[in-house]
């Protein structure tokens, strides 16, 4: 870097500091504030400007860490490479997702822009059609073999962190549904919500929000579906770095039947769990006792006084109408050991009573 960016940008920052200086004392303006009417725009010859300076930087990084080179090496999808190689399309389809790419189309876009094509050193970048046609060239067994290429590369970023910095690798998965417009689309199907499409399960590490593995599947399948083979890729992956690995996911990912081997790989786990009638009824027959009152943490901090809470319009309009009002009154929290069916020991069970207004 030019050692007089530094400085240019310290005198940016405060021009802008001063401009937008709270304390200023304003008197009553005679004109609005955007005066400006005689603006000229002019072409340089040599200098050019992209409107996404970063990438370059992101390139970088990429190839400072090895990852086209590693692409190149496990991946073998072009029997020649006229003149393109695996990483070569693998970085643009990427790169496009990463600028805000919606399609393929768009990648037309960055390769008739010549300030784009100078910040990643290429001569050309394939075009939306070459790209399609590559994306159509992977199989299920070539996918997986990315994700596994990213996840190389991604420890190799991990061993680079400070001291502590995986002390406890917690692990997401969840289900979602990606809608598509398309008609032709292989494997979609009509979700629970009536949208066409797919329900991908996502497994990724909460500590840094990085996707380990993302698996597409049919619109209609149940959140959980086949997910206990990549729960265990994503164990597999962290363990080495991690000193403890914590599973969480919602109701759907309570398998019951893989508690006790993962609680013997001393991997922790916080799922939800229905509210099924053999749970309710331990929970009633726990002494009154046991339930103390649960107080939420609040969802953020505030920054300046607290602002008068606004009429709930809502509630007001389902009063009138006559219509059946819940109201959330209190809400109280035990716990108590519950073995499920499938599980040869017990596990703690936090249990969650809410106190309802009916009206």
């Amino acid at each position: 870097m030019n050692r007089t960016y530094p400085k240019i940008l310290r005198n940016r920052k405060k021009r802008i500091a001063r401009r937008l200086d709270p304390k200023r004392a304003w008197s009553d303006q005679p004109a609005p504030i955007m005066t400006a009417s005689n603006l000229h725009y002019e072409m340089a010859e040599k200098g050019r400007a992209i409107n996404c300076g970063g990438l370059g930087a992101v390139h970088l990084m990429v190839n400072k860490l090895g990852l086209p080179s590693e692409i190149d090496r496990r991946l073998f999808l072009l029997k020649k490479h006229l003149p393109y190689h695996e990483s070569d399309h693998v970085l643009s389809l990427a790169y496009n997702a990463l600028l805000d790419g919606v399609r393929l189309e768009d990648i037309e876009l960055r390769r008739n822009e010549e300030a784009f094509l100078d910040s990643l050193g290429a001569q050309r970048i394939p075009d939306p059609t070459t790209s399609g046609d590559f994306t159509r060239r992977f199989d299920e067994p070539a996918i997986t073999e990315l994700m596994e290429i990213v996840n190389t590369v991604r420890q190799r970023v991990w061993k680079q962190q400070p001291r502590g910095f995986l002390d406890e690798a917690i692990i997401d998965t969840d289900g979602t549904i990606a809608g598509t417009s398309g008609e032709c689309k292989g494997g979609m199907s009509l979700s629970y919500k009536g949208i066409w499409g797919y329900a991908p399960l996502i497994v990724s590490l909460a500590n840094t929000k990085e996707v380990l593995y993302l698996v597409n599947r049919p619109g209609n399948v149940v959140s959980h579906d086949g997910c206990v083979p990549w729960i265990d890729r994503a164990i597999a992956l962290v363990k080495p770095h991690a000193k403890q690995v914590l599973l969480r996911g919602d109701t759907d990912f309570t398998l019951t039947g893989e508690l006790d081997r993962w609680d013997r790989q001393n991997v922790r786990f916080v799922f939800g769990m229905d509210a099924h009638p053999k749970v309710v009824k331990l929970a009633q027959a726990l002494p009154e006792q046991e339930w103390q009152p649960l107080e939420r943490l609040p969802r953020y901090e505030l920054a300046t006084a607290p602002r008068t809470k606004p009429d709930n319009v809502k509630e007001e309009v389902v009063r009138f109408k006559g219509y059946v009002n819940k109201v959330l009154v209190g809400e109280s929290v035990a716990e108590m050991e519950y073995q499920p069916g499938k599980c040869a020991q017990a596990y703690r069970l936090v249990v969650v009573r809410k106190n309802i207004s009916v009206r």
